[in-house]
C-alpha cells in the first residue's frame, strides 16, 4: 500500500538508493551542490520527513532488492549517529535491502571523530568517500574546506582504527596557481595512505559558486586547461604503477573495489534519490525532489496525507510520481534518449559499452541506431571494440565530449 493505494511491482530488478544530506557548515568555493549553511534548526523535522519519504517509496519498489546505498551532500557526516540510525532502521524496514549491500557516506575530515566513525559501522554504513581534496593547508584554505592536511590525515587513521575496510579519497586537481609538483606531492601523499578508491577530479567553475564569482571579477585565475590536462596525464601513468585501476574517467581503484553505487549511473541503471534535490532515474522518468530543505518538508508532508487520499493506477509510474508532492521536476525518458544516455555514461567506463547488453535492453544493436557516428569516430582513432565491448581510446578521451553531442538524438 502507498497511504491506502495499493501499487503493482513494476520490476524485481535489482535498485540503488541515494540519500541526500543538504547540510554544510561552511560552503566550499567551487562546490555547487544542493547544500545550505545555518539551517541546523531544520535537522530534526529533515530527518523526520526523510523517514517519510522513504515511507512513500517502500511500497512502490516492493519486490527490488537494494544492492547499493550512497548517503551524498552537503555533508552527511553532520548528521548526528542518532539521526543515521534511524535512517537506515527505515530504509531496512520499508526496502528489501540485499545481503552484503554497498552503503556509502561522504565524510568530511573536520566533522568526524573514530567514536562517529564507529556509530557508522555500527548503523550499516560499510564505505566511506572522503574529501581530502589537497594535502596542502593553503590550498585548502582556498577552497574553503574546514579541515586541515593533518586532520584530514588523523581522520584517515580513525576510520582505519574503527573498522572501515572500504575508503575512497576525494582529491582536486587544476587549483589556481597550483603546480604540477604540489599535485604530484597530493597524489604521492595519498598512494602513500594506501585507501582502496580515488576519485582525481580536476577543478571547474560552475555558475553561481563563489569560484565563479572570484574569477568572473579577477581575484582568482581561471583553471589553466593544458595544466591541468598534463596532471591528468601524470596521475594516469603514476597509477599505473601501482595496484590501483582506472576503471572510470576520474576514479582508480583496487581490485574489486570499484564503487558499486556509482557504477549504476555509468551502466544507467535505476535509482531512487531521496531528500531535498536529489535526482533519481526510475519508471521510464528522470525526475528530482524540490530544492529548497523547508519546501521539501512541507511537500513530503503533504505527500503523506495527499496519497492516503487520491487512488493511483497501479502500473503507471507517471500517476505514482504526481502523487509524490516532493517530487517538482519530472522529465520522460523516450527509448532514444535512453540509449544515448547509456551508450554515453557507458563509455566513461574504461571497459566501455557492453554490446550484447546494449541489446538485450533496447532490442537494437548499437550499430543500427548509431552506425555513421560509430564507423567515423572509430575510422579516426577515438574509439574501438574490444571483448565485446565498445570504448573510447587514450586519444578518444580528448574528445569525448564530440562523440556524446552526436549520440544524443535531435
Amino acid at each position: 500500500m502507498l497511504g491506502g493505494a495499493t501499487i503493482r511491482v513494476v520490476s524485481n530488478e535489482p535498485l540503488s538508493v541515494y540519500v541526500h544530506i543538504p547540510f554544510c557548515s561552511l560552503k566550499c568555493a567551487y562546490c555547487d551542490f544542493n547544500s545550505y549553511t545555518k539551517l541546523d534548526e531544520l535537522v530534526p523535522a529533515f530527518v523526520e520527513a526523510l523517514i517519510a519519504e522513504v515511507g512513500l517509496w517502500g511500497p512502490v519498489v516492493k519486490g527490488r532488492p537494494v544492492e547499493t546505498v550512497f548517503f551524498g551532500g552537503g555533508t552527511p557526516s553532520l548528521l548526528p549517529i542518532g539521526d543515521i540510525e534511524r535512517i537506515m532502521g527505515a530504509l531496512r524496514e520499508r526496502f528489501e535491502i540485499a545481503e552484503g549491500a554497498e552503503v556509502s557516506l561522504e565524510a568530511n575530515p573536520g566533522t568526524v571523530d573514530v567514536a562517529y566513525f564507529r556509530g557508522l559501522l555500527s548503523a550499516g554504513v560499510n564505505r566511506l568517500s572522503m574529501g581530502f581534496q589537497s594535502f596542502h593547508d593553503d590550498e585548502l584554505l582556498a577552497l574553503d574546506r574546514i579541515h586541515s592536511a593533518e586532520e584530514a590525515k588523523q581522520a584517515y587513521e580513525w576510520a582505519r582504527e574503527a573498522g572501515f575496510q572500504r575508503v575512497n579519497l576525494d582529491l582536486i586537481y587544476g587549483l589556481a596557481d597550483q603546480e604540477l609538483g604540489r599535485w604530484q606531492e597530493n597524489l604521492e601523499q595519498a598512494i602513500a595512505l594506501g585507501p582502496e578508491h580515488l576519485s582525481l577530479y580536476a577543478l571547474t567553475i560552475e555558475e553561481g559558486t563563489k569560484l565563479a564569482y572570484d574569477v568572473a571579477h579577477g581575484t582568482v585565475p581561471e583553471p589553466d586547461p593544458d595544466l591541468q590536462a598534463e596532471m591528468y596525464e601524470w596521475s594516469q601513468k603514476r597509477l599505473a604503477g601501482t595496484d590501483y585501476r582506472q576503471y572510470e574517467i576520474s576514479n582508480w581503484a583496487l581490485p574489486g573495489e570499484e564503487c558499486r553505487h556509482n557504477m549504476v549511473y555509468w551502466q544507467n541503471g535505476e535509482w531512487l534519490a531521496l531528500g531535498p534535490g536529489a535526482h533519481a532515474h526510475w519508471g521510464g522518468f528522470r525526475f528530482a525532489d524540490v530544492y529548497s530543505p523547508r519546501k521539501y518538508i512541507e511537500l513530503v508532508r503533504e505527500a503523506v496525507g495527499a496519497t492516503g487520499r487520491s487512488p493511483l493506477r497501479p502500473d503507471s509510474p507517471s500517476d505514482i510520481l504526481a502523487a509524490m508532492k516532493q517530487v517538482t521536476f519530472i522529465d520522460p525518458q523516450p527509448a532514444e534518449l535512453q540509449m544515448a544516455d547509456t551508450a554515453i555514461l557507458a563509455l566513461r567506463l574504461n571497459e566501455g559499452l557492453d554490446l550484447a547488453e546494449f541489446k538485450r535492453r533496447f532490442g537494437r544493436t548499437l550499430d543500427e541506431v548509431y552506425g555513421p557516428t560509430i564507423v567515423e569516430f572509430m575510422e579516426a582513432g577515438f574509439i574501438e571494440r574490444a571483448n565485446g565491448h565498445l570504448r573510447l581510446t587514450d586519444r578518444g578521451r580528448y574528445v569525448a565530449n564530440e562523440l556524446f553531442v552526436r549520440l544524443l538524438p535531435d
